[in-house]
């Protein structure tokens, strides 16, 4: 074996049909750390891929939630507790009065959750991805589609999987140096 850093291998389809048998034989081969590129939506790849269930949607539920207590809280804190008027022989605790700062707190709070833990989930920001440094993805990348199975999966063995990857029917299987 060289001694050289690898990141992966990547095979390279013409169509999105072929990647999606690609990686659905990937994972009955127990590949796990793989990706998939493609110039557009793939309807499916996600799940076959294995994407699973993200925290975005919690996170956001939490932050919105929290917003709007927060909102509540400050408003209830000024209005009875800190600094209490009598204003038209309303109580101190008006309640109808707090909606729309509670709602507008609310929904401030879920969208910076939302956009937050999408960055964490994703792992963004990445600075740096090995394969957009490889020629071939750089010149093709607008109209091929590629499995890149990362050097890093447990089942990884360059020899192996790139014998797996050309029983797929790709047009060419990359080296992704690391």
């Amino acid at each position: 074996m060289k001694n050289r850093a690898l990141f992966g291998l990547a095979a390279e389809f013409l169509g999105p049909e072929p990647l999606l048998a690609a990686v659905r034989a990937a994972r009955e081969a127990q590949y796990r750390r793989m990706d998939a590129y493609a110039p557009y939506a793939v309807e499916g790849l996600g799940e076959a891929l294995g994407m699973r269930f993200t925290g975005v949607p919690l996170a956001t539920l939490l932050c919105g939630i929290g917003g709007g207590a927060t909102g509540y809280a400050m408003q209830l804190y000024s209005a009875a507790v800190d600094y209490p008027l009598n204003v038209g022989g309303r109580p101190p605790h008006s309640w109808p009065a707090f909606i729309p700062i509670t709602f507008e707190l609310t929904v401030l709070a879920g969208a910076f959750g939302a956009a937050l833990s999408m960055l964490v989930f994703n792992g963004l920001p990445r600075l740096h991805h090995p394969i957009f440094d490889t020629p071939f993805f750089t010149e093709r990348n607008a109209s091929r589609f590629y499995l890149c199975i990362e050097a890093r999966d447990r089942r990884f063995d360059e020899n192996r999987t790139r014998e797996f990857l050309l029983k797929q029917g790709p047009e060419h299987v990359w080296e992704v140096p690391g």
